[in-house]
């Protein structure tokens, strides 16, 4: 009796594997696409950078008549010398100015951070009445731009009698309605319900549960609120501008601001455009050691909510 091969599950099969030609090489030029294009992106963001750095090292002088243009070095290089004169001019007014900057960004960005961590788990996970209306209306307050709103506080303010002082800067830091809508959203989907309910369940109180439990898995969404609250704050000059009119009060920014308004109208012989230059290089070292010190924060917390 004979069996048909068709029929035959052992028999061999001749058809080898089917071949696609081609396949590899348009994958290959997209990815040589995609690094060329993140090649540029790099580089129009690095650029400023690099612009601010060769022009802290020039002299007054040297920014306009350079022999090296915009983007190259001097040939006196004068990073030292204009950072000494950073730190001594008009009486040192200049590490004031940072003092100020960094009392602001600091007290602002801890603050606002603590409000938006507390309100986004209050909307994310608790139910109250006017919760609906009451997230409408933050949503619409992001829509709304900072600066529409510095004249109304600055009048609020002025009739509070708390214009001219650090209070002015700092209360108005304290309110971040996207830093509240991060959290809301983030804690809504990283934290379930289900691990909440298992450690009322065990016994503990809200707190002790939002600080043992809920908290540790929000630290990627509390560095990123922080990370954004404390540049705002650093980066932060109209408000400021209308609400200080005493110099040693002023942050960084706003003071670069008068060094050049001061240029504009000056003499020769008192221009500080080196001054201008250095002080922004300055200034921008604090956001990068902010930024490298949260970033280890930021990655520990991504990796323990994916064990969570």
């Amino acid at each position: 009796m004979t069996t048909s091969p068709l029929l035959n599950n052992d028999a061999p099969t001749t058809a080898g594997p089917r071949k696609t030609r081609g396949s590899g090489k348009p994958r290959k030029d997209k990815a040589v696409g995609l690094h060329i294009l993140l090649a540029i992106a790099s580089l129009y963001f690095l650029l400023p950078m690099w612009w601010l750095f060769v022009a802290g090292t020039k002299s007054t002088q040297g920014l306009f008549t350079g022999t090296g243009g915009p983007l190259w070095f001097d040939q006196n290089f004068a990073l030292f010398d204009n950072i000494g004169q950073l730190m001594t001019y008009n009486n040192g007014i200049y590490l004031k100015w940072l003092g100020n900057s960094f009392l602001y960004a600091t007290a602002g960005g801890i603050g606002a951070t603590l409000l938006a961590v507390l309100a986004g788990y209050a909307f994310a996970k608790y139910r109250f009445r006017g919760r609906t209306v009451s997230f409408m209306i933050l949503l619409a307050s992001v829509m709304v731009p900072a600066t529409a709103l510095v004249i109304p506080t600055y009048v609020l303010f002025n009739n509070l009698g708390l214009t001219n002082t650090i209070w002015a800067v700092i209360l108005p830091s304290l309110l971040s309605p996207f830093g509240v809508y991060l959290m809301r959203v983030y804690v809504q989907d990283a934290i379930p319900d289900e691990l909440l309910d298992a450690a009322r369940v065990d016994g503990s109180g809200e707190f002790r549960t939002f600080l043992t439990i809920a908290l540790p898995l929000m630290r990627p969404a509390v560095v990123t609120v922080m990370l954004l609250s404390v540049v705002g704050g650093w980066n932060n000059y109209f408000l400021p501008l209308a609400m200080i009119s005493d110099p040693t009060l002023l942050p960084v920014t706003v003071g670069l601001n008068a060094w050049q308004v001061q240029s504009n109208s000056a003499t020769a012989s008192s221009l500080v455009w080196h001054l201008v230059t250095s002080g922004a290089l300055v200034s921008v070292i604090p956001l990068i050691i902010a930024f490298l010190m949260l970033q280890k924060y930021w990655q520990g917390g991504l990796s323990l909510g994916s064990l969570k």
